[in-house]
């Protein structure tokens, strides 16, 4: 296939990049300017500088392709306008053709719950509560095989910022970390190799629609994780923190979605696209793997 990838140069970008030209896919990367582009090249890619806001241009250079990956975003409160420009774009470029367009979201929008499948209701904190109405966007399509990968806390190869976070933590007096919160809650995580393996299985499959949460089923408590993140640092240990804490540390919109209490066995990905997760979970990575200082 000849596939349009937004955020190639991205942590999760770059990984499905790989994933797919190492199983013989054409990667087309629409990149922002020139320095993104000659990267997505060195990488492999045919790169093309676009405005991911420019829906006419958006769905201009989709015309040309097989299938769709969007996992740009700029992390701001531009990304709801970025997300339903990239989708109404791959909606004009893709009707009537049941071409694949696979659209990335995230865990958080299922609130706090520990057995999370995609029909659990949808209670999105403020920081995705823009989700929603474009997720639905994607599936509802006609004309096209719409597919939202759900995808738990990102990690793996260094890299990721929710991990960044707990490896940044500050200190008590005594060199331990602080965790987020009294560290009781879980996360769902998932190995960015593995998130990228899934991409590349729904664009080959050709029932794949609709939702896919998308996780290890490891779903380890935050006290595990920043235990974990304690040696890779080479701090002592870690103590719990507070709610305060956390609201004081990252601000309340991301505070919010760190204290989640989340879990979910993917099990849909695993019966239907045959996904089985095969690298380290995100303690052992943190313990003995890219993480370590």
């Amino acid at each position: 296939m000849k596939v349009a990838l937004t955020g190639a140069t991205g942590f999760i970008g770059s990984h499905i990049q790989s994933a797919l030209l190492e199983h013989g896919h054409e990667v087309v990367a629409l990149v922002r300017d020139t320095e993104q582009a000659d990267l997505a090249s060195s990488r492999g890619a045919t790169a093309t500088v676009i405005d991911l806001f420019d829906r006419a241009a958006v769905a201009h250079a989709l015309s040309d392709v097989d299938a769709a990956i969007h996992t740009a975003s700029p992390g701001d409160t531009t990304s709801a306008d970025m997300d339903a420009a990239v989708v109404d774009a791959a909606i004009d470029a893709f009707a009537g053709t049941d071409k694949p367009y696979a659209h990335i979201s995230g865990i958080w929008i299922y609130g706090n719950n520990t057995d999370i499948t995609e029909d659990s209701p949808n209670r999105a904190p403020a920081l995705v509560s823009w989700k929603k109405p474009i997720d639905a966007k994607v599936v509802d399509a006609a004309g096209m095989r719409g597919v939202v990968v759900v995808s738990s806390v990102a990690y793996g190869d260094g890299g990721g910022a929710v991990p960044g976070a707990l490896l940044g933590s500050p200190r008590d007096p005594t060199g331990n970390l602080v965790m987020i919160g009294d560290g009781t809650q879980h996360w769902s995580t998932v190995h960015v190799a593995d998130l990228a393996d899934f991409f590349r299985r729904v664009l080959e499959s050709d029932s794949a629609h609709g939702y896919y949460v998308v996780g290890n089923a490891a779903n380890p408590t935050v006290a595990e994780i920043s235990a974990a993140a304690a040696e890779a640092v080479g701090a002592p240990g870690a103590v719990s923190g507070s709610e305060a804490e956390a609201r004081a540390r990252f601000g309340d919109y991301f505070a919010e979605v760190l204290l989640l209490d989340q879990g979910s066995a993917a099990g849909r990905a695993r019966r239907e696209l045959d996904w089985a997760p095969s690298h380290p979970t995100l303690t052992d990575e943190l313990r003995t793997g890219s993480y370590r200082h």
